[in-house]
């Protein structure tokens, strides 16, 4: 068939399974709701409202990207919903049906059954173009494809967006690996680990539904700036229940409103601090010393203190959490009284049991042995009193560590402290040797490397009795407490035997920024490998040296011309100068939005964005503003480098580089 045959072929074939897509989502709103109650009517109401939302078809995009035809016969399309007509035959099959597997991984060396492979080139939501693939051809040469190339460098605006479209073999395996195995993935910029990750979780809720619908899938990120920026992904590919959180926000059961010295911060995020958190609340046990009177009728039942002893030692030693020991002990102490009634020949039974352990001197006197525990009022005592903290602290922190962590002016109730980020997290820890967190199924957790042990163990709490997929970048670590070992992080996740991958192939940041960018790694991250980009296309590099005076002038002029271009635009400025800059930008009358920690603003096609925002991020051009700057606004010269490596490597077209200040020893080479 004649090539322009073909392609009105397909043409057709779209616009028939369009159609059908529509009719799909007709039907489902179309069905009567009868759950036979209330309850369950609601329930089922939800449910179809869900599977309608996930039916929407968004005519600018590609409904389908790619066809396989096997060495059976078989044809199939692959796209981003599971497509069928009335009388069921597949259309369409779902990017995450195990078929699709040939789509993505089948090579000339290793064709799996693939006769052709066919890519298809768009046009806001029209088929333009078609490349092919004979892979059991073994006179075809291994060809790179203009079609994925030209999708992977497509510029946007806007938030991130799927590649169902591009995923590479090394990142579809890992995107596949079953539901129970806890994956890390060390990847460079621009190797599509956040991409990745937020695929596993689509394909996780694909093929383990039933299990995961019930308990749940969380995507964890470093502030809202980031989720705002992959908000988008997951719906798009038909999975609207996953929620996003910030780490921030996991651990924020009280209001942040104050900021304390690196060098407490980071004690504050050491594994050690839940070893005296958990000497903490359980050194409020008392031991029994007088017997337990309780009057019954006629009568005054005494079980002496020598036979408690062993029922609050058996429940202490028990693996449950503090409160809930406690809310067992009056059962126990109950129980006891009932076999006194018994030993002299009464009958008491499950009710009268219940009575005794709900009387006043029973709670009395249980209260008295295991006391409830407030974790906002234990934490305050432990950095407001010295004594308490030397109790809980003796022999895991040194006495310049205690001396750290106390408050200089510590507040008079815990109602009245301004607690910081860090002491949320130990909050949470409390919170959970009180109460256990419940677990979800999957967690999906980006810019781990960021973590300290103690957030790592807060999210890992979150994931118990499930798995996680755990992404980040060593070389991109910007905190003082940042892992310098996947293995440690995994440790204090709880998932030791998770499996580490590295992805250093990079898709989506040019060779002439990422070699630029990496010349920062010698210092910054010592033994870690320098990313390669497999792009045909080097991408541009412009270094712009000024005069201070000159400075914002010159940002703004570069500016100007980078809005000409297609695609959008990132101005990465040390945080000092978001409000200068942002000033100069509107008096040249370009419209721009401004990116913080706490919000997002990517619905413009130029955003001014603060460094320490910049992280995950990215951006078609891509202005950084004075890198010598950015580097000395941090706490030492490792982290500084750090976080320039981080906003030099945001770009997916070009970078331009302007500065009036000599570049760091590093990049001026």
């Amino acid at each position: 068939m004649p090539m322009n045959e073909e392609l009105t072929e397909e043409q057709n074939h779209l616009a028939h399974a369009r159609a059908e897509l529509a009719s799909m989502r007709e039907r489902t709103l179309a069905l009567d709701i009868q759950g036979g109650n209330a309850v369950s009517s609601e329930a089922l109401a939800e449910t179809l409202w869900r599977r309608a939302r996930s039916l929407e078809d968004d005519p600018t995009t590609a409904l389908f990207f790619g066809r396989v035809d096997l060495d059976t016969d078989e044809r199939w399309y692959i796209g981003r919903r599971h497509v069928t007509d009335d009388a069921g035959d597949p259309l369409v099959i779902d990017w995450r049906a195990p078929v699709s597997t040939t789509f993505y991984r089948a090579s000339h060396t290793e064709p799996m059954g693939v006769r052709l492979r066919r890519r298809f080139g768009y046009v806001r939501g029209s088929i333009t173009a078609m490349e092919d693939e004979h892979l059991l051809d073994v006179a075809e040469p291994e060809a790179r494809s203009q079609i994925l190339a030209s999708e992977i460098e497509r510029p946007r605006v806007g938030p991130m967006r799927d590649i169902v479209a591009t995923i590479q073999p090394e990142q579809d395996a890992l995107v596949r690996v079953d539901a129970m195995t806890t994956v890390c993935i060390q990847g460079a910029p621009g190797t599509g680990k956040t991409a990745v990750g937020l695929h596993r979780a689509a394909w996780l809720l694909y093929a383990f539904r039933q299990r995961l619908s019930r308990s749940g899938v969380l995507v964890i990120g470093p502030n809202d700036a980031f989720l705002d920026h992959i908000g988008a992904v997951l719906p798009a590919l038909g999975e609207v229940e996953v929620r996003h959180t910030s780490i921030e926000a996991l651990t924020g059961s009280v209001p942040i409103r104050a900021t304390e010295p690196t060098e407490a911060a980071r004690l504050k995020g050491d594994a050690r601090m839940a070893v005296v958190l958990h000497r903490a609340v359980w050194s409020h046990l008392v031991p029994p010393t007088e017997a337990m009177v309780v009057p019954r009728g006629s009568r005054r039942w005494r079980v002496a203190a020598y036979d408690i002893a062993p029922l609050v030692d058996g429940l202490a030693g028990r693996e449950i959490r503090y409160d809930a020991a406690r809310q067992l002990l009056p059962q126990r102490l109950a129980h006891a009284v009932l076999m006194k009634m018994e030993a002299l020949g009464e009958y008491p039974d499950d009710r009268v049991q219940d009575a005794v352990a709900r009387s006043a001197p029973v709670k009395a006197y249980a209260g008295s042995l295991w006391p409830k525990v407030e974790a906002p009022a234990l934490l305050h005592r432990l950095l407001s009193d010295a004594q308490a903290l030397a109790a809980a602290a003796d022999g895991v922190l040194s006495g310049d560590e205690q001396r750290r962590l106390l408050w200089e002016k510590p507040s008079r109730t815990a109602g009245s402290t301004k607690w910081t980020l860090a002491d949320t997290v130990l909050l949470d820890e409390l919170g959970d040797l009180l109460n256990r967190t419940p677990s979800l199924g999957h967690v999906v957790l980006d810019e781990a490397q960021d973590l300290s042990p103690m957030q790592l163990r807060a999210v890992g709490r979150r994931c118990s009795t499930g798995a996680a997929t755990v992404l980040g970048d060593i070389a991109q670590g910007t905190t003082p407490w940042s892992t310098a070992s996947w293995a440690e992080s995994l440790e204090h996740l709880g998932k030791p035997d998770g499996v580490v991958s590295e992805l250093r192939r990079g898709f989506r940041v040019p060779a002439s920024v990422i070699e630029f960018a990496a010349r920062l790694l010698p210092q910054a991250a010592p033994g870690l490998a320098a990313p390669e980009s497999v792009r045909d296309n080097p991408g541009r590099l412009d270094l712009v040296p000024v005069r201070p005076a000159d400075l914002v002038r010159a940002t703004v002029a570069e500016v100007e011309r980078l809005s000409a271009l297609e695609g959008s635009i990132g101005v990465i400025v040390p945080d000092a100068r978001v409000a200068g800059v942002s000033r100069a930008l509107s008096e040249a009358d370009l419209e721009h939005g401004t990116l913080g920690a706490t919000h997002g603003d990517v619905d413009h096609q130029i955003d001014l964005v603060p460094a320490t925002v910049a992280k995950g991020l990215e951006f078609d051009h891509v202005l950084v503003l004075e890198p010598a700057e950015i580097a000395a606004a941090e706490p030492d010269e490792r982290t500084g480098l750090r976080r320039l490596y981080v906003v030099l490597t945001r770009a997916v077209s070009d970078l331009t580089v302007v500065h009036a200040e000599r570049l760091p020893d590093a990049l001026a080479r």
